[in-house]
């Protein structure tokens, strides 16, 4: 149902689902990845974790449906490992068995600690769904493993495109059966939450530690403050803290 409460933000008012990207704003990637790769150091994980990460950035934004042979997040996962343990002179010290299971450690991520409490909370009010780049198996495993609560699961691979292109976002529109202007994307990320706005969706900036590739000191930051419709800053409570501005008691 549409949210009525005058203490909601108007822009908010006749959202009726929140649409959740899901890599860094419900869970915590960087985690899960380093218990994986114990024979690193501390210093080179992190290293190694955010170059993985960064590849699967490169691979969504420059991926044109147009023209390209359609390939899942799990596939590029795996690649990407691959090529990643050539690159470290890690080649040989996994087997190909090890390799496959470390690629799919993305379907085991912890997440944030307020999210499993504020999506429930959310939940009582909007339909809560995912919109990820991760295709469906992986974002089933991850409302499972982390007893998210998700009401759907919707992934860009249902409209065999990635984030930013429009017709994600339109696309979930769509099968919701709703307006672009009833939903809101809440993500960790100005530059997926501007793809969205450009669509017609509304937008809530939810901050998590290191997640944000805008510099703060830079236009596009600045300006994103014009036109976020919710933010909810590091040192509030996340979800629950969002929940809370859409009027919605513990």
């Amino acid at each position: 149902m549409a949210a009525e409460s005058p203490q909601i933000p108007p822009a908010l008012r006749n959202v009726k689902v929140l649409l959740f990207d899901t890599f860094g704003t419900v869970v915590d990637w960087r985690k899960n990845v380093k218990s994986r790769l114990q024979s690193l150091t501390a210093d080179d994980w992190s290293r190694f974790a955010q170059e993985w990460r960064n590849s699967y950035g490169v691979f969504t934004r420059s991926f044109d449906p147009e023209v390209s042979e359609w390939k899942d997040i799990d596939t590029h996962h795996h690649e990407s490992l691959i090529g990643l343990l050539h690159k470290w002179n890690l080649a040989g010290t996994f087997t190909d068995g090890e390799v496959k299971s470390l690629s799919l450690v993305w379907h085991r991520l912890t997440p944030w600690h307020d999210s499993v409490q504020g999506l429930e909370m959310l939940g009582r009010r909007f339909v809560t769904s995912t919109l990820s780049n991760g295709n469906q198996s992986l974002l089933q495993d991850l409302n499972e493993h982390g007893q998210l609560g998700f009401q759907r699961l919707i992934s860009s691979a249902d409209f065999k495109a990635y984030k930013p292109k429009p017709a994600v976002y339109l696309g979930a529109a769509g099968v919701l059966g709703l307006k672009p202007e009833e939903c809101a994307m809440v993500a960790a990320h100005l530059e997926d939450l501007k793809a969205a706005r450009d669509c017609g969706l509304k937008t809530i900036y939810v901050e998590r530690p290191l997640e944000e590739a805008w510099p703060k000191g830079e236009q596009l930051y600045s300006e994103s403050r014009s036109w976020v419709d919710l933010w909810v800053t590091e040192k509030e409570d996340g979800f629950v803290e969002l929940a809370r501005r859409l009027d919605i008691p513990k």
